[in-house]
């Protein structure tokens, strides 16, 4: 019985159509200053190979506004720029679709700049997908917020290249420290060893010496005994 359902099961799931899908991204929320360009990311992440009838879409919300515009498509392998919206003569398409690339650059910004674009790709057969939105906000000079996020950033990555330069610098030292410990140790090793045969050759001379002043008193005395023996007899 568990051997058919498992079959039937099989038959089933071959039978219904596989969804296809994409991942839409576009990145953090960009800043920017009056007068100034800005380069809007997307792409997508997708199990097929980049299709040639991939295609990118751009729509636009202002601040305080309900409703959105298209602003940029891409297909068929041409990009096209709304000719009536508000970047018209300002939008460029500077992505690469074979690299799943699909991002814009806006030149020339002002505060009625500010809003959400929204970006959505297909690449055919996988087409069911959430578009990615990015905030856009122009300034006249940079945002206080910004520039300690910026500067949070820039401190972190200086932090860890010190790190890794002082653990690097500190490897180095106990590298050459233990090499130097061993070869003062065996140096050490050398000069007792050196010490202990020239010791035993310092004392080989110094015994016999000992031994040949030893003897020669000995025979000093034994003399001096018969002389005195040989004298008393000469008297009697």
């Amino acid at each position: 019985m568990l051997g058919f359902l498992a079959i039937a099961s099989i038959a089933l799931l071959g039978l219904v159509p596989q969804s296809q899908a994409i991942v839409v991204y576009t990145g953090w929320d960009r800043h920017a200053l009056v007068g100034s360009e800005v380069r809007l990311y997307c792409s997508f992440f997708s199990w097929r190979w980049t299709s040639e009838d991939v295609t990118f879409s751009w729509s636009y919300r202002s601040d305080g506004s309900r409703d959105s515009i298209s602003v940029f498509h891409y297909t068929g392998g041409m990009p096209y720029v709304d000719n009536k919206g508000p970047f018209r003569d300002r939008l460029e398409f500077i992505g690469n679709p074979r690299r799943r690339d699909g991002s814009i650059l806006i030149r020339n910004l002002d505060y009625s700049d500010n809003g959400t674009f929204t970006c959505d790709a297909k690449n055919p057969p996988d087409i069911v997908g959430r578009p990615s939105s990015v905030r856009l906000m122009v300034y006249d000079k940079v945002p206080i917020r910004a520039g300690v996020i910026t500067g949070a950033i820039i401190g972190s990555v200086l932090g860890l290249l010190i790190l890794v330069v002082a653990i690097y610098y500190l490897m180095r030292f106990l590298v050459a420290r233990r090499v130097f410990n061993i070869s003062v140790s065996k140096l050490d090793k050398g000069k007792k060893g050196k010490g202990k045969e020239g010791s035993q050759q310092r004392q080989g001379p110094v015994l016999y010496a000992t031994l040949d002043q030893s003897s020669k008193l000995l025979k000093g005395v034994g003399s001096d005994k018969k002389k005195s023996g040989d004298s008393r007899k000469d008297k009697k």
